[in-house]
């Protein structure tokens, strides 16, 4: 793994995307301490799903409605 400092990135930004297109990630430091990483699109997203359905999405998608029974009893006496 190439190892760059912040300011040498920036620099060669263009090749750094270029290497991760093949395949070869970078580590970026600020200071001599790692702050960011250039990786390909592929381990990124095994990391971090580009597109996540929420549990509405889920829902909303499902063939069928969903049949549920409700409870219409109070579930305590209330005294007001």
């Amino acid at each position: 793994m190439k190892t760059l400092q912040i300011r040498d990135a920036q620099a060669t930004l263009s090749s750094l995307v270029a290497a991760a297109e093949q395949g070869q990630p970078t580590l970026i430091t600020r200071h001599g301490r790692p702050s960011a990483m250039i990786v390909p699109v592929d381990a990124g997203r095994r990391m971090y799903p580009i597109a996540v359905p929420s549990l509405a999405e889920y829902l909303l998608g499902m063939p069928h409605a969903l049949k549920t029974e409700r409870d219409t009893e109070p579930s305590r006496d209330v005294d007001l």
